[in-house]
């Protein structure tokens, strides 16, 4: 279980990370989300200079995401899931591929043919799969290995 102090601690180890980038933060935010058992930490990071930690579809990101997590493990001796945005990239990123979702759902379920859709990363098409498993009318699978990995929206 994360704490409030965990969560200071979080941050400074967040801010010290961003500044040993040559990009210091101009604001780093902490907050706790519980998932089940599951423990998640999510920091919002606000940069002057956001695209050079975005990186390529995100790229950078995930890895800076990766990276930072094993740090934190590792100082807070305790195993938890990192959520890591920086200047709102994911949650934009997010809403877009909702969007997206619902619009080619809405396409398949009328013209009752299938729709595929280009590759994306495993956070991506999480994102997607979860949008449209509200949904009666399609149902989703992904497909292909690696990088050519991509989602069929498929009539029900």
């Amino acid at each position: 279980m994360l704490d409030q102090n965990d969560i200071q601690k979080i941050k400074e180890a967040t801010t010290i990370f961003f500044t040993k980038t040559t990009i210091p933060p101009l604001s780093v935010e902490c907050s706790v989300l519980s998932e089940g058992d599951k423990d998640s930490a999510q920091v919002d990071v606000k940069l002057k200079e956001p695209q050079i930690l975005i990186g390529e579809k995100g790229q950078t990101l995930f890895e800076a995401q990766r990276i930072l997590k094993i740090i934190l493990n590792k100082k807070l001796q305790k195993i938890f899931y990192l959520n890591l945005d920086i200047n709102d990239y994911k949650k934009t990123k997010s809403e877009y591929l909702k969007e997206i979702a619902k619009d080619l759902a809405d396409e398949v379920a009328i013209n009752k043919r299938e729709k595929v859709l280009s590759p994306m990363s495993a956070y991506e098409r999480r994102i997607i799969h979860a949008e449209l498993a509200k949904r009666q009318d399609v149902i989703t699978e992904s497909s292909g290995d690696g990088f050519d990995r991509h989602i069929i929206i498929k009539p029900r």
